[in-house]
């Protein structure tokens, strides 16, 4: 393995910012992966309030490439950059800005994180109903991203909450050529979406460290031929994945995603490609420990 560069004038820095942000991995996902290329860069994490004035100071600095965004500013720190794709746009948020010369450039790379977890599983979407539980930041990041990047049946949304979920449905209607429903969270109508839907994709903190043995899905509402794909990634797997499981589905962890989203965001800040094992061994190793 080579060895991070000392750090010198010319060291190229990225960072994570966030309030509170001292749970965040991307350090040691992100340091492991440059020391491992010999790359100069570094890259720490910041506790911000001021969004504003964070990324003031990343124009400021010509060695400041990158930056990881996350709770709670994902929405404001749209305000403050030069470019945005136009899917990060519909879907509200950005969890990545990059540093090119004079231009603060914005994207997301949670919804195509999720899509190349799907992918690398081999799950044919287009042509499938898909079942989306939640309605909040990360089920938007998805919800648009494999709509407007796969041909699918339809795309049935369901919280709790239907004022989330029905304008989830409103924009994702307004902003792509999916067939999207919103449903209300209730025995028959996940009974329903469930007897028809091919890939469900579970978009809460249900199941989430502490309350592991928790499910929205009953396990005898599952058929057989579904693909479930879990948000959550802490525990690994999931009472939903493990139920999944022994009918014999096809299950994908949030880890996937979570992978994923660093090794993209790896790959813009550094445009090179990204030392996918050793990221995925950093993140296991800690979600293991």
């Amino acid at each position: 393995m080579k060895e991070l560069f000392s750090i010198s004038p010319t060291t190229r820095v990225c960072a994570v910012i966030g309030n509170p942000i001292e749970h965040s991995l991307s350090p040691a996902i992100h340091n492991a992966a440059y020391r491992h290329l010999g790359l100069d860069l570094v890259y720490v994490a910041h506790r911000v309030e001021d969004v504003k004035n964070a990324l003031a100071g990343m124009r400021a600095f010509d060695n400041f490439r990158g930056l990881s965004v996350t709770i709670p500013h994902k929405i404001e720190v749209m305000k403050y950059v030069d470019e945005i794709a136009a899917v990060d746009r519909a879907i509200g948020s950005i969890n990545t800005v990059v540093h090119e010369k004079d231009r603060l450039i914005g994207l997301g790379t949670d919804g195509p994180g999720a899509l190349k977890a799907l992918v690398d599983a081999g799950v044919q979407l287009d042509g499938k109903a898909v079942l989306m539980i939640g309605a909040g930041g990360a089920a938007r990041a998805i919800a648009f991203t494999l709509a407007m990047n796969r041909k699918l049946r339809e795309l049935i949304i369901m919280d709790i909450d239907q004022t989330i979920c029905r304008g989830l449905t409103a924009d994702l209607t307004a902003g792509t050529d999916a067939v999207v429903k919103s449903e209300s969270m209730t025995e028959g109508n996940l009974a329903g979406a469930m007897a028809t839907a091919d890939v469900i994709v579970h978009c809460t903190p249900i199941g989430m460290h502490p309350k592991v043995d928790a499910s929205l899905i009953p396990v005898e509402m599952f058929r057989p031929g579904q693909v479930v794909f879990d948000a959550v990634y802490t525990p690994l797997e999931t009472k939903l994945l493990r139920d999944a499981k022994t009918c014999g589905l096809t299950i994908i962890s949030g880890v996937e995603m979570f992978i994923n989203q660093a090794v993209l965001q790896f790959e813009q800040f550094t445009s090179g490609d990204a030392p996918v094992a050793v990221m995925r061994r950093v993140v296991m190793e800690h979600l293991e420990s």
